[in-house]
């Protein structure tokens, strides 16, 4: 599932693939895709990509006066071929004036492309209820703990909670709890100091990883079929700690799975 450093990987591809060529018109198959709207003004969009935004796991592309906010969710993505080449599951197309087809593609239809005046798209609901973006806006302990350190949550949910902190999913807030040490079941307003600051590093550590790991033309899932695990914790119920070798353990929290060492990561307050 797409998380920040999968949004901005696909943000960075698509400044490289627009970069020097026109759009020359867009086609949209009927699907949900364009559910909060219709895909009329999406067919308005044409020109040079004259800006291309990303806040927390949210696309904003400017062509001129007009624009499209993209959200990638559970499947989607976007991927360039070359012309008369089909691609399953196509849900929107930008056709290049080099004939090449840029595709968001999305078995699964839980993504969603919304376009709109350029000057809207910042004031979009799902994009200004979002809280701080670790990238865009930085995040040391201090905006970390202001974020989320009052809250009565658990701190995985809470690390997971838009508002609060955007880009986030289940993958990097597992992973940056188990590089803090931190038990995901922990409240969030019971941290000390100390582990606030373990906190901050490790989200930046595996924002950092989880860049290194998607750089290239198209990004990959780790839930898709032939894709090996690159991750510390996530998914790795039933396996050996790779810190201590202690059975990795997962369960429920907040509708999702959660993974955790129970040895690395207790319970008990740092000072």
């Amino acid at each position: 599932m797409p998380e920040l450093p999968e949004v901005e990987i696909a943000r960075r591809t698509l400044v490289r693939w627009f970069e020097g060529r026109e759009l020359v018109r867009t086609e949209a198959t009927k699907t949900r895709t364009f559910r909060s709207g219709t895909a009329a003004p999406f067919a308005k969009l044409k020109g040079p990509l004259t800006k291309a935004d990303r806040r927390g796991k949210y696309l904003m592309l400017q062509f001129g006066d007009e624009g499209l906010m993209a959200h990638l969710g559970m499947t989607g993505k976007f991927v360039k071929r070359s012309p008369g080449v089909d691609e399953p599951y196509s849900r929107a197309r930008f056709v290049l004036d080099t004939g090449e087809v840029i595709h968001f593609r999305d078995p699964r239809l839980f993504g969603e492309i919304l376009a709109t005046k350029s000057e809207l798209l910042g004031e979009l609901p799902g994009v200004k209820k979002l809280g701080r973006d670790p990238l865009v806006d930085g995040l040391d302990w201090h905006q970390l703990k202001d974020a989320i350190g009052k809250t009565k949550l658990d701190l995985k949910v809470a690390l997971m909670d838009q508002t609060r902190l955007a880009g986030l999913g289940n993958i990097h807030a597992a992973e940056a709890l188990f590089r803090a040490g931190l038990h995901p079941g922990r409240k969030a307003k019971s941290l000390s100091d100390t582990e606030w600051k373990a906190l901050a590093r490790a989200i930046h550590k595996s924002l950092e990883f989880g860049l290194s790991e998607q750089d290239g033309e198209e990004i990959e899932y780790v839930e898709e079929p032939g894709v090996e695990n690159p991750f510390l914790i996530y998914g790795r119920a039933g396996t050996p700690c790779r810190k201590c070798k202690t059975k990795v353990k997962s369960y429920t929290q907040g509708g999702r799975t959660t993974h955790f060492c129970p040895k690395c990561q207790s319970k008990k307050r740092k000072p």
